[in-house]
């Protein structure tokens, strides 16, 4: 993935359909204001594909993660018999 590009809030306006461009090729634009960030011009592709994070209160009290296979889970259970 490239790096970000940086663009002034009176220059992103005058460039938004050159930007539009770019996102909609999957270029990522920062937008500041005074030199700080204020917004992101993102592929909406991207932001879309992401699979979300799965809530952990399901797993709450059913150990589920802990009985695999392999030698970290056995190491996790036993910092609860010291």
């Amino acid at each position: 993935m490239a790096k970000p590009r940086h663009k002034g809030a009176e220059e992103a306006r005058n460039q938004l359909p050159s930007l539009l461009e770019d996102a909609a090729n999957g270029h990522t634009t920062i937008i500041t204001r005074r030199g700080r960030s204020i917004a992101a011009l993102v592929p909406i592709d991207g932001l879309l594909g992401r699979p979300r994070q799965k809530g952990l209160i399901d797993l709450i009290g059913s150990g589920k993660g802990m009985w695999t296979k392999g030698d970290r889970p056995r190491k996790l259970r036993d910092e609860w018999s010291r």
